[in-house]
């Protein structure tokens, strides 16, 4: 079963357009994981829009699946994420400020910096993952620097998918075999939502967790949260029957 993780920066956001603790991040992460989610995301950016670096730790006290922090591994982020030792912790390629997440890490040119990030994750003994397009070079290189796993960054495709679907899923299907034979653990993540998600994950081949943030908080504004993470998780055992 592919496990769903749900990012929980859009929750943080509406906490901090009030100034106030409401709604409480460390109660909807609990919530989250008694509805039924496999995992805990979220990404503190520097300016700290909304996830926090406080609440990594808070997140770290009370989530029992898997807490995985995503970020840009600039000095203040390695230091929490290293005090805090999450699950997991996914590399992303983000220049201060930038809005959102909108590429892979060029992981030939940045390989001796990433080399070294990985190392001290894995010194301290938290399994990384590297977000990458899906492409052969990178992937090879993902390889080289270390990483237990990638997370396949899925803009392109969500954003093709109503035009041709097949064509949008093609090099991910491709690459996600790929790096399944270099023995890379496979996530993916961005975009991914109700309409595209069955079809997305029963074609990846390896595919281990999606991380599912702006769409699964959007969703359960009409559905409620708990009905909306069963609707993701039947998504995944629709694409794992497919």
């Amino acid at each position: 079963m592919i496990r769903l993780s749900v990012n929980l920066n859009k929750v943080a956001l509406i906490r901090n357009g009030r100034g106030s603790d409401y709604p409480n991040l460390v109660k909807v992460a609990t919530d989250c994981e008694r509805f039924g989610a496999q995992g805990i995301t979220i990404h503190p950016r520097p300016d700290e829009r909304h996830a926090r670096y406080a609440d990594v730790a808070a997140l770290r006290e009370v989530c029992t699946t898997e807490l995985n922090i995503e970020g840009y591994p600039g000095e203040r982020f390695m230091q929490v994420v290293l005090a805090s030792r999450p699950d997991q912790v996914t590399l992303v390629p983000d220049e201060p400020g930038q809005l959102t997440s909108d590429h892979g890490w060029d992981t030939v040119g940045k390989a001796e910096y990433l080399r070294g990030i990985i190392g001290r994750l894995k010194d301290a003994g938290i399994r990384t993952s590297i977000f990458v397009d899906p492409d052969e070079k990178m992937l090879d290189g993902a390889l080289d620097v270390g990483t237990d796993r990638i997370e396949f960054y899925t803009g392109p495709f969500a954003h093709n998918y109503q035009a041709d679907a097949a064509a949008a899923m093609a090099p991910f299907t491709h690459a996600s075999a790929f790096a399944r034979d270099l023995g890379l653990g496979i996530n993916a993540g961005h975009d991914l939502n109700l309409d595209n998600l069955t079809y997305f994950a029963a074609r990846m081949p390896g595919l281990q967790e999606v991380s599912i943030g702006h769409a699964l908080v959007t969703d359960s504004l009409y559905f409620g949260m708990g009905n909306t993470i069963q609707m993701y998780l039947r998504c995944l055992h629709n694409a794992s029957k497919a």
